[in-house]
């Protein structure tokens, strides 16, 4: 049963073998610590890891859901009610993230499949983030900014496994994950009591809105994100002659992304319908789909040391609106769409669901339950992360 998905056994014993390893710590992390470790401390000893990864995850997804349907264009004023939801459910899910690898040391029920199901939310989060931070700042008035702070955040999620696939470990910078959270809580809550409209009001002197500050600071920080992971992809990995972990190219993971951009600003700009301008939200969470598959599978090969090779499943979706437009849009492009964001729905949740299913086989533990033989350690430790 457990090689009835998508790992080989050689992946598998592989996995037997993985350790979580990270290093560094974010400013904000430190202030967070008490936190994290009094909530964690709130949390009954019978509540396994993941069921806390899922909530978080449910509970940002949902208001992000409804506010992509109050503002379908994010040109559209945001109910304030709304945007409180969403600050509210970014910082549970931040909460709940933070707590999880405690709680699984806590318990005793660390595993390979705790990391994986913790990075596969993140990947599918990621992208959501972005839309929301969008919203509130009514980006859609600039289809350009839009399309491009939606699809960094991608970027560099994908390039942050990128070199721990090259360097075997998780690196955190002074500015990550948590800070950008924060910030766009910080967007949700100017918008809600401000109005989004605060957004479009004119900086003197320069003739630009006040939107092009969160512009500026997303800009800011891709660049210093991107080249802090360059600089340890570039500096070569340690695998045999500066490989990755793998014993592959440390440029070889370059090619997934890459594909994924390249495909997808070729069809936001020589669409004849305005496919993005029009819906956009249909089209980042389309390719939002593709970058979580393909970086799960970046996840998984670190975790397995195996190679990660370019022919994947996840490129129907996009490919079909390539081809769609190489025949001169002979259907239409919005129901191409909506078959693609089906088409790389279904493939992420059949890959996902199959690769925990069969890890889960394979470790003989229950994905939301804490198994009978994982005893509640007596002295648990602070340290943030899933092990």
């Amino acid at each position: 049963m457990a090689l009835a998905g998508p790992l080989s056994a050689a992946q598998l014993k592989r996995l037997e073998q993985h350790r979580y390893s990270a290093a560094g710590c974010t400013l904000l992390d430190r202030l967070l610590q008490p936190y994290w470790a009094w909530l964690v401390e709130r949390m009954p000893l019978w509540l396994a890891p993941n069921a806390i990864t899922l909530a978080g995850f449910v509970l940002h997804l949902l208001p992000v859901l409804l506010l992509i349907a109050c503002c379908p264009t994010a040109t559209q004023q945001a109910p304030s009610w709304v945007l409180l939801s969403c600050a509210l459910g970014l910082f549970i899910y931040q909460s709940l993230d933070a707590i999880d690898g405690k709680q699984a040391r806590r318990t005793n029920s660390s595993s390979p499949l705790g990391e994986l199901f913790d990075h596969g939310c993140d990947s599918v989060s990621t992208v959501f983030v972005g839309i929301g931070a969008c919203i509130a700042v009514r980006l859609g008035t600039n289809p350009d900014w839009l399309f491009f702070c939606t699809f960094v955040g991608m970027f560099l999620f994908y390039c942050a496994h990128w070199q721990t696939y090259v360097s075997g470990m998780l690196k955190f910078g002074k500015f990550d994950v948590t800070e950008a959270q924060i910030s766009v809580i910080a967007l949700y809550l100017l918008s809600a009591f401000g109005g989004t409209t605060l957004w479009d009001t004119k900086i003197p002197m320069l003739n630009l809105s006040v939107k092009m500050i969160p512009v500026a600071a997303i800009v800011c920080g891709g660049i210093y994100s991107a080249s802090s992971y360059f600089s340890i992809i570039f500096r070569g990995g340690v695998g045999k002659n500066g490989s990755t972990i793998a014993g592959t190219s440390v440029l070889s993971p370059g090619l997934h992304i890459g594909l994924i951009l390249t495909l997808a600003v070729m069809i936001y700009k020589k669409s004849t319908t305005h496919l993005f301008e029009n819906h956009p939200f249909l089209y980042i969470i389309t390719f939002g789909c593709v970058n979580a598959k393909i970086t799960q599978k970046l996840v998984i090969a670190h975790m397995t040391k195996s190679e990660i090779f370019l022919q994947d499943t996840a490129f129907i979706g996009p490919g079909l609106l390539f081809l769609d437009q190489y025949f001169n849009s002979f259907i239409d492009e919005y129901i191409i769409l909506w078959i693609a964001l089906i088409i790389s729905l279904l493939d992420l949740l059949r890959y996902s669901t199959g690769l925990c299913i069969q890890i889960a086989a394979h470790f003989h533990i229950q994905i939301f339950k804490i198994s009978s033989h994982q005893a509640p350690e007596q002295s648990p430790r602070s340290q943030r992360g899933k092990m």
